[in-house]
């Protein structure tokens, strides 16, 4: 075996390669030394700022503050629509463990139903789960004390107080002044898509119907917001500046409470709708809709049983002083009376008899006046006093329903009235094309003869009945009626305008006396239709009757109450104004079902107008 020789030990090298290794790692600690320089600099110096705001973010929340909504006044300055406190049970979904072992635990202290636990989970469905809501609302002081006790074993639950709509007079005033609830989705999106969406980010609530929806944007206010510092568990440790929020406006409206409450008295216990207009500007006195319903119910969250109990034949959520339509029956008859003046188809003395029937020439059929007698020789005047159908069958037959349409047209039929809510249906002021796209069927003059006494196919809402004879007593002026008069932020007033619609300009002005004079005389002489009505009245009043048929009664039979279903029976209608040289007051009034005008709406009129003028007796009280 052969013995290798021992390697000598390059001691040189080594050192040369040791020094070699020793630079090359002082270089690398020299450069990552370099490298964390340069972030300290960079950190502490270049980038402060940017990481101080980021570090600020993590420790200040800014938390925004809702406005407080506008309240809504009547004309006399008596609050209709205010704020309350309310204690509400909140949930921050992110901030809770457990979920539904913190609802079990919670729910053996205070009483939640099963619908609002549902309400609740449906909630943190459609929300991001950091933002706080409601799981019970309007919690008594028993509950507000019991879950103070314990609210240390429920992290992400607190109670929280809020300002919550309060309606004082209930139902009396849902049709006028609406409700707000809680804000949906499709609201949101809808306010997202107008760019005003982070005005509600600590809004829950939004107007839903009347006022409170269509003036939203006045009565919401600007929202604010809340600097403050918190710990690492989201704990507020101190405010660090508040921008306050701007309250919504306040808004005073043209209705009066006490006339709002007359009108709801007096359609007790039947269906129909009031409306009283100030014709000087157009300003709602009162409108009232009957059956109505309680807007409280909606502000915290209406139940399913409660909501199926409004959903009844009745319908209590139609607002039929803008919805309902009806025929407008003879109430209609002075604005015919006018255009059949204007026509030069009758003069102030033409008079036509009346045998207690109209027949078109070669046709069978008789349309029959309410008198069967007849009313024998009758004048513009008379046919308006006594209601007589005859007179405007043959009126109505000459003048065509092109020309009647063309002219009803001009006093607001078949449009909406301009009123400031959403929640209204134009009805129908027929015309040859309407029947044609909505029956396939041509127009027949017979169709014509029922359009002559407000019936047909002729349909109109309480409010355009009221606007129409507004327009009347106005001679030709047209002020669209509206319920807000005055906006009022802090010391701040603003008028509130609905601008003026084309007048009826009519060939011969002194028309309109003639058709206003007829009316005078309804209530005046004794054999007006209103006469009995308004008998002793204290100040001078003018108006007309209608009934308008819900059935079709056969040619040889009479009209028998009796034997009508309650609802096939006559709607009673009057439409009215006081006092006749100075009208400051119009009213119209439909009640469903309960027979002649004259007996059923004429008399409500009187005792609206007898408060009115004993309230108001001079156009200076009021405003």
């Amino acid at each position: 075996m052969l013995n290798h020789r021992p390697t000598i030990r390059d001691h040189s090298a080594e050192a040369n390669l040791f020094a070699r290794r020793a630079f090359i790692g002082f270089v690398f600690v020299v450069t990552l030394i370099g490298m964390l320089l340069h972030n300290v600099y960079k950190l502490q110096v270049t980038e402060h700022e940017t990481y101080q705001t980021r570090s600020n973010d993590n420790r200040i929340k800014v938390i925004p503050v809702a406005p407080n909504r506008g309240l809504i006044y009547d004309r006399n300055g008596i609050i209709l629509a205010e704020n309350r406190p309310v204690y509400n049970l909140e949930v921050i979904p992110e901030d809770v463990d457990d979920l539904e072992i913190a609802l079990t635990q919670v729910r053996k202290l205070i009483d939640i139903s099963d619908q609002q636990v549902e309400e609740f989970r449906k909630d943190i469905r459609h929300n991001r789960r950091f933002k706080s809501q409601i799981l019970k609302g309007r919690l008594n002081e028993q509950e507000v004390a019991t879950f103070s006790v314990n609210q240390h074993k429920f992290p992400g639950f607190s109670i929280e107080a809020r300002l919550a709509r309060y309606y004082p007079y209930g139902d009396t005033l849902t049709h006028a002044l609406g409700y707000v609830a809680k804000l949906n989705k499709k609201e949101l999106a809808e306010l997202e898509s107008e760019g005003n969406a982070s005005n509600y980010r600590a809004t829950r609530d939004i107007g839903k119907l009347g006022i409170e929806k269509f003036y939203e944007s006045r009565l919401h206010g600007v929202v604010g917001s809340q600097r403050v510092e918190v710990n690492n568990r989201g704990r507020i440790i101190r405010t660090l500046g508040v921008e306050p929020p701007q309250p919504g406006d306040d808004l005073i409206l043209t209705m009066d409470i006490g006339l709002q409450q007359i009108a709801q008295k007096e359609l007790e216990g039947v269906r129909g709708a009031i409306v009283v207009l100030d014709p000087k500007d157009g300003g709602v006195l009162a409108m009232y809709s009957n059956p109505s319903y309680d807007p409280n119910l909606f502000v915290h969250g209406i139940s399913s049983k409660k909501y199926r109990e409004l959903l009844n034949p009745d319908r209590p959520l139609i607002n039929r002083v803008t919805q309902g339509r009806y025929a407008p029956a003879s109430t209609v008859k002075p604005h015919l009376a006018v255009l059949a003046l204007e026509e030069g188809l009758v003069t102030e003395q033409t008079k036509l008899w009346d045998p207690g029937f109209f027949q078109i020439p070669n046709v069978d059929h008789r349309w029959r006046d309410w008198k069967r007698w007849g009313h024998g020789h009758v004048d513009v005047y008379k046919a308006i006093e006594e209601s007589c159908d005859t007179y405007f069958y043959h009126t109505a037959y000459q003048l065509g329903i092109t020309k009647i349409s063309n002219f009803m047209s001009q006093f607001g039929f078949g449009d909406l009235s301009g009123i400031d809510i959403h929640e209204e249906t134009s009805a129908i002021m027929p015309t040859t094309d309407w029947k044609r796209q909505r029956f396939r069927e041509n127009w027949w003059p017979g169709d014509t003869i029922s359009v002559g006494i407000g019936q047909g196919y002729w349909t109109a809402t309480p409010i355009q009945i009221a606007n129409a004879v507004s327009i009347l007593v106005n001679k030709g002026a047209h002020r669209p009626p509206h319920l807000a008069q005055v906006a009022r932020h802090d010391n701040e007033v603003t008028q509130m305008y609905i601008d003026e619609k084309p007048p009826v300009v009519l060939e011969n002005p002194d028309h309109w006396r003639i058709a206003l004079e007829a009316m005078h005389n309804t209530v005046y002489k004794t054999t007006g239709t209103a006469h009995k009505a308004f008998k002793g009245a204290t100040y001078d009043p003018a108006g007309k009757t209608g009934t308008a048929q819900i059935v079709s009664i056969a040619q040889g039979e009479e009209y028998d109450a009796e034997k009508l279903q309650e609802r096939h029976r006559d709607n009673a209608i009057y439409t009215g104004f006081a006092p006749y040289n100075d009208p400051r007051i119009v009213v119209a009034i439909v009640v469903e079902n309960q027979g002649g005008g004259s007996a059923i709406a004429a008399p409500i009129a009187r005792r609206l107008m007898d408060y009115y003028f004993a309230t108001y007796p001079s156009d200076t009280e009021g405003q």
